[in-house]
């Protein structure tokens, strides 16, 4: 019984989701390396049971992104959904990020963040891009409706 305290809590405190490869297309092909592609991924909100976010992200291949060293671009989509009863698992911060993935050696990263809209009773996703020097305003976003009686 306390292995199972323990890793709730861990669960808790985790940091942002980490995100399952559910497939991929190629859209260009490279004589060196991998093909550039298009990348799908799912995740499970850390600190919301029942819903899980799908995220497609474009991937650079060639050497370059077969060594790790080149910047994807900051295109992305997201699409998330009720896949059972919503609990909120802890109190919800506004805009706390709940994915991130590195899409560049330094200094880009891709986030999903977190909203509450109380007044309508939603959770709202917000996939971007962001860099130290400049960011990209390319976005996406994905509405979770929240039933009567579940939720927080």
């Amino acid at each position: 019984m306390k292995w199972i305290a323990l890793v709730a809590f861990l669960a808790l405190i985790a940091g942002p989701a980490k995100a399952e490869e559910i497939g991929s297309v190629s859209t260009v092909f490279k004589m060196l390396g991998p093909n550039d592609k298009i990348v799908v991924e799912a995740f499970d909100d850390p600190k919301i049971s029942g819903v899980t976010c799908y995220l497609s992200r474009a991937k650079k291949g060639g050497v370059s992104g077969g060594l790790g060293v080149a910047e994807d671009p900051s295109d992305a989509s997201i699409a998330c959904r009720q896949v059972g009863p919503i609990a909120f698992k802890t109190k919800l911060k506004e805009g706390e990020t709940v994915f991130e993935k590195d899409t560049s050696l330094l200094f880009k990263t891709m986030q999903v963040v977190r909203f509450y809209d109380k007044k309508r009773n939603v959770l709202v996703y917000l996939v971007y891009s962001d860099r130290i020097i400049e960011g990209s305003p390319k976005n996406s976003i994905s509405v979770v409706p929240v039933p009567p009686g579940q939720g927080g």
